[in-house]
């Protein structure tokens, strides 16, 4: 198993443990169906740090990593419990088990042990072992001459090679960055909401896929994959794609509100005001984060407070939220096209 990859792989794990922590079934089944989103999530995107650069997701995500040996028939089937766990608790009318609970702690257990095992168990070099004569002996015990050491090298030799080898490195990052090398990530990003602009959907998720392969820790190209899912109704890859710009981002304001309205459109109104109010914590002038927590305290009979959140977003798509359910937007079309994101000049995801 390359090593980097487990080291990510086990940082991208570790996030799960405070939500397989909070499973317990004393607990509302909304907050259970919640945390059991939020640690496959991690779960999933540690899978993909294994596997290393793909898009693949749920049971083709487990069944690659099965078919390069990187996780026993016992954790990939441990796994496949989790996700279908995963799975049943999006709806939002689901309670979670104390079977669904404990695919989870068990899958996670398992992966979590699997992985650190890697750690341990590699043989030690056998110890290197002088005999009377000067000689190094075997592990068989047959001597071996010792090289003396040598060097051949004068110190301003030394520092003259050391001189060009740092300029060459300098020469080398100029070039890359007169070249544009580094941008390439942020550039297929901006190719992405550029084609989504001009209407050009097939393209700008090219671009997006691309972009979460250049950079699999940003959140932004599945924010954006998100909300063109849910614009069509795939509501399935709306809402996979939101768990994982959260899940790479938990504190960025914009997937926090993408997840929210992703909710929002499923109809799970009160986990969608869960995650709104995080969006707006995140970005205290998120007026569209606030707008829609405001639709979603009127879905939830609360409109009082509701009014206080549309108040602060002054008007916009989620005016409608307050004339009613009949002013309620289409899953997959809550936001106006176009609207602009704060600070970026492209359009809100």
């Amino acid at each position: 198993m390359n090593e980097i990859a487990r080291r990510s792989a086990l940082s991208a794990l570790d996030r799960a443990r405070p939500a397989i922590a909070r499973l317990d079934q004393s607990r509302h089944f909304e907050e259970l169906a919640a945390d059991l989103m939020e640690s496959w999530s991690a779960v999933e995107t540690a899978l993909r740090s294994l596997v290393g650069g793909t898009t693949l997701a749920g049971q083709p995500l487990i069944r690659e990593a099965r078919q390069r040996q990187l996780l026993s028939f016992e954790q990939a089937n441990a796994l496949a419990e989790f996700h279908a766990a995963n799975e049943r608790a999006q709806a939002t009318d689901y309670e979670p088990t104390p079977a669904d609970i404990n695919a989870a702690r068990d899958a996670f257990l398992k992966f979590e042990t699997g992985l650190m095992s890697d750690q341990v168990g590699a043989v030690a070099p056998a110890p290197i072992r002088l005999n009377t004569e000067g000689m190094r002996s075997s592990p068989l015990g047959a001597p071996e001459p010792v090289p003396p050491p040598r060097d051949g090298l004068e110190p301003w030799v030394k520092g003259l090679l050391a001189a060009v080898v740092v300029l060459v490195i300098v020469g080398l990052g100029f070039a890359a960055y007169s070249q544009g090398w580094f941008s390439r990530r942020d550039d297929a990003l901006q190719r992405g909401i550029d084609d989504y602009r001009r209407g050009q959907r097939e393209a700008a998720v090219g671009e997006f896929t691309k972009a979460s392969r250049d950079d699999p820790n940003d959140p932004m190209p599945h924010v954006y994959l998100s909300r063109m899912a849910r614009e069509v109704g795939n509501m399935t890859i709306a809402g996979q794609e939101a768990q994982t710009a959260v899940k790479l981002g938990p504190d960025n304001a914009v997937a926090l509100r993408e997840l929210g309205l992703y909710l929002l459109s499923a109809g799970n109104y009160d986990l969608s005001r869960r995650f709104l109010v995080r969006a707006v914590q995140a970005d205290t002038n998120d007026r569209m984060a606030m707008g829609y927590l405001g639709c979603t305290l009127t879905r939830l009979g609360r409109p009082t407070e509701a009014q206080v959140w549309y108040n602060r977003a002054g008007q916009g798509d989620w005016s409608r939220c307050a004339m009613g359910p009949a002013g309620m937007p289409l899953p997959g079309q809550p936001l106006t096209p176009g609207a602009a994101m704060p600070g970026t000049g492209a359009p809100r995801p």
